[in-house]
């Protein structure tokens, strides 16, 4: 638990550690956008496929966490999750889709992505900024780029408290959200996660992928697998649910990186 905690507490002070070179693919733009519930401004990062400038299609698209640390080795923490390599590498076109990431706010990050706040750490605003995005980002994202915009085609993906804020997401707003990535899921900073699934209506259609390593925490796995079971007993089949745990994953940008690939194809099939 500490270190899963020291692990948090670094990407969020440290985020701003500059590397020499950017990587971003030439596939990468970014837009400031004003959130006035939060009285901050955010950079928003958008990946659109290779084939969006040459077609007239719609995509769907995926909102993630943490953006500096997605597409940028120049930004990012300790390594980037190489989203944009993978995506550009792609030949199949029915699995392409438009990837909006998010920035956390530094110190604020555990405000941001945390829907309860924790006596020790603080934070509690995840709501706030998940209408940050409902309310502003979404909007200006079908504004400016063909989407497909209903929630059947919109996903919410993080890692460690982005894990934790990306289930909450899925439950709390399905009007929006249908499908969530969850990567190292910090539930054990918001244990109120489990009450919280077991008094919410949860569509029957929703699709969930989980994944963590197993050196990551001594708690991780286990917190896990009972909110597994916890949406199973809600009425979430066996086909809605992957879960995965890698044998010595730690917590870190390598393990989300190498385990990108899997998530994103069940995802969006």
């Amino acid at each position: 638990m500490k270190i899963l905690l020291i692990s948090l507490l670094l990407i969020a002070l440290t985020a701003g550690f500059v590397h020499a070179q950017s990587t971003a693919s030439k596939q990468i733009s970014t837009f400031n956008i004003a959130s006035p519930d939060l009285g901050i401004k955010k950079k928003i990062w958008v990946y659109t496929p290779k084939s969006y400038k040459n077609s007239n299609k719609s995509y769907p698209v995926i909102y993630m966490f943490d953006a500096q640390n997605l597409f940028d080795a120049k930004t990012s923490y300790a390594g980037e999750w190489e989203i944009d390599e993978y995506l550009d590498s792609l030949t199949t076109k029915d699995k392409e889709a438009i990837i909006v990431g998010i920035e956390h706010g530094n110190d604020k990050r555990i405000d941001e992505l945390t829907p309860y706040s924790h006596e020790k750490h603080g934070g509690g605003n995840g709501d706030l900024f998940l209408q940050f995005i409902i309310k502003n980002v979404k909007p200006e994202i079908d504004k400016t780029y063909r989407t497909k915009s209903s929630a059947k085609f919109t996903t919410i993906f993080g890692s460690s408290l982005g894990g934790l804020m990306a289930l909450y997401a899925v439950i709390k707003y399905p009007e929006t959200f249908t499908k969530a990535g969850v990567f190292s899921p910090a539930f054990w900073i918001n244990p109120e996660i489990n009450d919280f699934i077991k008094t919410s209506e949860i569509l029957k259609s929703t699709k969930f992928y989980f994944m963590a390593g197993s050196a990551e925490s001594d708690t991780m796995i286990a917190d896990m697998k009972k909110v597994i079971t916890l949406l199973k007993v809600k009425g979430i089949k066996d086909k809605q649910i992957k879960s995965t745990v890698i044998e010595g994953g730690e917590h870190n940008e390598k393990l989300w990186r190498d385990n990108f690939p899997d998530a994103f194809q069940w995802l969006m099939n």
